[in-house]
């Protein structure tokens, strides 16, 4: 293996050329037409371009990628994450053309591809699996009847699916159709398969995966638990290993289990395989039951390097070239408490998680901890890919450290004009219960108001701004001497020189003290005279004019119902004419993997439908205009 070739982009993409680098290999990169200009292509020794922007068309065609490879004379094709990293078809094509594929066999690749044949496997090689329905027959009474039998709340999932793509959550018989039309159009659009199974819901679910390694000499090994149960609409948000709450007997059954699990299917390289935990009682070994095994690496990998001080790149090269596996099983030792953070490209207020798409003008991420991203300043967060911009990972002696380091890194992001999640990410650190290790699935869910309130600046953030804004001489602002009597901005005798200033932000003025001796924060201010403040991983934008009458209008209040983000029309539930009431579902719309539903502001009847089904659309286009009841 002298070059090589990775089939992905981002992050990834720049995570496995360092590891090539270091190892001796050049590298090669493919891109689509709108990441010509993205880091991972500037990282490689070589770059091809593959395509248009859609993935369908670039990332996800096979056949232009192994020509890539034959162009630059590439011999190993690594598929990083997402994409075609589970396709065994794929794997297969890479083989077939005399390239080292690094990854596991296309055979245990299709055994574990589809969820009712995988747990059927692990079920006979003594493995335990969640109870469900993996039957054959998908009619809709059929299915509907099985849910019955299982028992509400029952969990809907797609057979072909990941990453929480065609799974859906059901609670009671009436709201099961719905649900499962959902999912299959979600599975359909994503993996080409509708089909589903069934599980049983666990009421208190933790998600609990072992890292597991394999080579070609019959060696298995595996390097510990993660803890991913903080999600959201069953995406990932923060994982970390090892698991809180873990003890050495429940960590011996079930990481016994996943080695079992990759010895039964034959598996070589990077693996995962994931279980669900009732964890009513704590984490029992009796009570934590195979999900599903992902043939590949994981995006949260990095948390098991850290606590194991391994490369897992390294070793998937390795074992790609035929090396066995580097250190026998009591050779891997567990060090400390690793956690990691998603940092994302998107608006978490009022619990809406919309894109944010954009330019990055301004980007500077943390120093103190580990950081994986595959975008730099002046890059472009795009709507066609998944809106990640970074991975925040901390490692310290233990949990509460690391999770201290974590929060601290969260806190320091600056990013605008797109926005992050970072003030989320910090916000779910903080939790008590989460500092206490008391946590599943459905933390995020139960806590969403809190977590995605609305962030209001310090007095130190308000001053930074006031300051700021005399000494970018805007005229429009109102600068006056300070007094108590009208404006009541903290008076006290004997205080520092200082002056009131009004500013708007979202819209409403208000009111903050300058002063020379304003506490510190990192203060932006725009081409277009915006004054930015970062704090605790927010970007609070304040402008020294007040708003103009259109924006000052009330979002939907004239009927039209934009699109809040760029993405594909994936399903119009109402017609031109057809009345509706307030709340209701118009359309669907998918954006960066995930669908928003788009609701009317009011009652009232749909005068104009302005999209179909598989329409593309950009942000702030009108899709729907309401006229309100009469």
């Amino acid at each position: 293996m002298k070059r090589l070739l990775v089939a992905n982009r981002g992050e990834i993409a720049v995570r496995v050329f360092a590891s090539a680098r270091r190892l001796g290999l050049s590298t090669v990169a493919v891109y689509s037409e709108a990441d010509a200009e993205a880091l991972h292509v500037r990282e490689a020794d070589a770059a091809v371009r593959i395509g248009p922007a859609a993935a369908r068309e670039s990332y996800l065609v096979a056949e232009k990628i192994i020509a890539a490879a034959k162009e630059t004379e590439a011999d190993a094709i690594h598929p990083g994450y997402g994409f075609l990293s589970e396709n065994a078809a794929f794997a297969e094509a890479v083989i077939a053309a005399g390239l080292t594929w690094v990854g596991p066999p296309p055979a245990a690749i299709r055994a574990m591809g589809l969820k009712d044949a995988a747990k059927a496997l692990m079920a006979k090689a003594g493995v335990p699996v969640t109870p469900g329905y993996l039957g054959e027959d998908q009619d809709e009474k059929a299915l509907a009847k099985e849910a019955a039998r299982i028992g509400f709340p029952v969990l809907i999932k797609a057979v072909a699916g990941g990453g929480g793509k065609g799974m859906r959550r059901v609670d009671a018989a009436a709201d099961f159709a719905a649900a499962l039309t959902s999912a299959r159009r979600e599975a359909k659009a994503a993996f080409g398969d509708d089909r589903v199974l069934l599980e049983t819901y666990v009421t208190r679910p933790r998600h609990i995966e072992v890292q597991v390694f394999a080579d070609a000499h019959g060696n298995a090994v595996h390097l510990f638990e993660r803890d991913c149960s903080l999600q959201r609409r069953h995406q990932k948000v923060i994982e970390e290993a090892p698991a809180p709450g873990m003890d050495a007997a429940t960590r011996e059954a079930v990481t016994s289990a996943a080695v079992k699990a990759a010895l039964a299917v034959g598996y070589q390289g990077a693996g995962t395989v994931e279980f669900i935990a009732d964890a009513s009682e704590g984490l029992r070994g009796d009570r934590i039951w195979f999900m599903e095994m992902n043939t590949r690496l994981q995006v949260e990998h990095p948390v098991t390097e850290m606590i194991t001080g391994l490369d897992l790149v390294e070793w998937q090269l390795r074992v790609a070239a035929g090396e066995p596996l580097p250190l026998s099983q009591d050779q891997i030792k567990l060090t400390g408490h690793a956690v990691e953070a998603r940092l994302y490209a998107e608006n978490t207020a009022g619990g809406r998680f919309l894109p944010s798409t954009g330019r990055l003008e301004h980007l500077r991420l943390p120093t103190a901890v580990r950081v994986d991203t595959g975008v730099e300043e002046d890059g472009e967060i795009t709507p066609f890919y998944d809106p990640m911009i970074a991975k925040l990972i901390a490692h310290a002696p233990t949990r509460e450290a690391a999770i201290t380091a974590l929060c601290a890194a969260c806190d320091e992001v600056e990013v605008w004009p797109v926005r992050t999640n970072a003030g989320f990410l910090a916000r779910c650190l903080e939790a008590p219960d989460f500092i206490a290790g008391d946590v599943d699935t459905g933390f995020i869910e139960r806590n969403l108001e809190a977590l995605t309130a609305t962030a209001e600046p310090s007095s130190a953030a308000l001053s930074a701004a006031a300051t700021t804004a005399i000494v970018s001489g805007e005229e429009t602002l109102s600068a006056q001497p300070p007094s108590p009597w009208r404006d009541l901005l903290g008076f006290r005798l004997n205080a520092e020189p200082a002056t009131a200033v009004r500013l708007f932000r979202n819209g409403q003025a208000v009111l903050a003290e300058a002063a020379d001796n304003a506490p510190s924060r990192s203060v932006l201010v725009t081409d277009d005279d915006e004054i930015v403040v970062f704090e605790a991983g927010e970007a609070l934008a304040f402008s020294g004019h007040p708003p103009s009458a259109d924006a000052a209008e009330g979002a939907g209040s004239d009927g039209q119902v934009r699109a809040p983000m760029p993405g594909k029309v994936t399903a119009v539930a109402v017609k031109a004419g057809e009345r509706v009431t307030q709340g209701q579902t118009l359309l669907t719309l998918e954006a960066m993997k995930m669908e928003h539903a788009l609701t009317a502001p009011f009652e009232g009847t749909v005068e104009t439908l302005a999209v179909k089904l598989g329409d593309q659309v950009v942000e702030g286009a009108v899709l729907v205009v309401l006229k309100g009841a009469e």
